[in-house]
């Protein structure tokens, strides 16, 4: 399939906010959560079917790249930090409206080749697939915006952008202002953000490293492979139905998910060790249902924490019930040591210990992000509704697991990252194969 289909680029250019950043604005301070972020960027692809009887849809590619850098324009003008660059210092973006890069691109082929049997390989060439440096050494843009045209009238849109300004809540804010605009709405208020940044680094400061070097959190990169799993509705609520217990009566549907996912993970460790590992689910968690602050829901860039549910080398057999109890366990207590609030030593004190659990040769370690129920699939930019959005990450990181939602709102699709090894027994485990379909068609 890849030699099959060629992603050709037209076009590039810098889009700059529609309205200069005023000089009060000039400079955005970074929170500890945004400077403890590591310097990658995420990925992003949304995917817009031709429906022809759309006037909108049945609109040329001139006219729809147009639309989308007169309304990423004005956009800019609202987020304007993602048009800056990063500070040398780490703590800091200078808002010199510098702009974003625009890329169009010609694909010779129809959408619904890409969405019948979606290619990772393909994917990564949707979106613009710049160095992941290149922020911090100041020589590009913060956010790339890849335009996609399809032979069919179909569009794609794919995005890459800092993760340092950015985290999947806040993502989705810029997406949905992005397309309100760009669809006209008569009332943007409740997506566009106020036009001031910096609420978070008010909150929660950077830190002040001085000459001391800053930590990081370095995931391990091996030789490694990435899977596409999809649990629709009807295998997560037999899902729920086997999990529920008198400990957690009413699952989540990421939880049994997770539970599900960490279950086969440790059979697949078992089977390729000889022996039982202990084993540890990280779950990033989205700071702002948890913090006091009001309304937290209007903080944006980086506000994300993580729980930690464990399981021991004596524990030798699991099944779902027990290990959504560890994960809802660990996310209870997660919410009682933060409800309170969170310090900025205490930001800090999660980083150094994250990196010490990835860091751990003797305990396997997954890391696990939700992006289910952010509302990715209402961003309508005048062509109706992503039919499929995909979150297609460029470095391939060992034991890391991204839950997303599918388009109903109800299923599940999940990137799972592993060793050869290990993916090998995931693919051929019985229990997965019964409640997840491998890489099905979107269509």
């Amino acid at each position: 399939m890849t030699s099959e289909i060629k992603v050709e680029v037209s076009r590039e250019e810098t889009i700059r906010p529609s309205s200069p950043t005023p000089h009060h604005l000039r400079s955005s301070n970074l929170s500890v959560f945004d400077q403890l972020t590591p310097q990658v960027y995420v990925p992003l692809l949304l995917f817009y079917p031709s429906n022809n009887s759309d006037h909108h849809s049945s609109a040329s590619a001139a006219e729809r790249s147009k639309l989308l850098k007169r309304s990423l324009s004005e956009t800019l003008s609202h987020f304007y930090p993602f048009a800056g660059t990063i500070q040398s210092n780490d703590v800091s973006i200078c808002c010199n409206d510098r702009g974003a890069t625009f890329v169009e691109a010609r694909v010779n082929c129809l959408i619904s080749k890409i969405l019948e049997k979606p290619d990772l390989g393909i994917q990564k060439q949707l979106h613009p697939n710049e160095l992941e440096f290149m922020a911090q050494s100041g020589t590009g843009h913060l956010l790339l915006v890849q335009a996609n045209f399809f032979e069919c009238g179909g569009v794609a849109i794919g995005l890459n952008i800092s993760h340092k300004i950015i985290d999947a809540y806040t993502l989705c804010k810029f997406i949905n202002s992005w397309a309100a605009i760009a669809l006209g709405s008569a009332n943007t208020d409740h997506v566009v953000p106020p036009v001031e940044f910096g609420a978070a680094a008010s909150l929660f400061p950077p830190l002040d490293f001085l000459n001391s070097p800053q930590p990081s959190i370095d995931f391990v990169k091996e030789n490694c492979i990435t899977r596409r799993y999809v649990f629709d509705a009807s295998k997560i609520a037999a899902l729920k139905s086997k999990a529920a217990s008198a400990a957690v009566p009413n699952p989540t549907r990421v939880e049994v998910v997770s539970a599900l996912i960490w279950k086969c993970l440790m059979e697949a460790s078992r089977s390729n060790s000889d022996f039982v590992r202990p084993s540890v689910w990280c779950q990033f968690v989205n700071m702002r249902k948890i913090l006091p602050q009001a309304p937290a829901e209007n903080l944006l860039g980086n506000l994300l924490g993580y729980s930690v549910a464990k399981t021991e080398e004596r524990e030798v057999e699991h099944d779902v019930k027990s290990l959504v109890s560890k994960l809802r366990k660990g996310l209870e207590e997660f919410k009682v040591k933060y409800g309170n609030g969170i310090s900025r030593e205490d930001v800090f004190q999660q980083c150094i210990e994250l990196s010490k659990l990835v860091g751990k040769v003797d305990i396997d370690t997954y890391c696990s992000t939700s992006w289910c129920r952010f509302p990715f699939y209402e961003a309508d930019f005048g062509w109706g509704k992503p039919s499929w959005m995909s979150i297609p990450s460029t470095v391939e990181m060992k034991n890391m697991i991204s839950l997303v939602d599918v388009s109903d709102g109800i299923g599940i699709e999940v990137r799972l990252t592993l060793k050869d090894e290990d993916m090998a027994i995931i693919e051929s485990n019985q229990e997965m194969r019964a409640y997840a379909s491998l890489n099905p068609s979107v269509v």
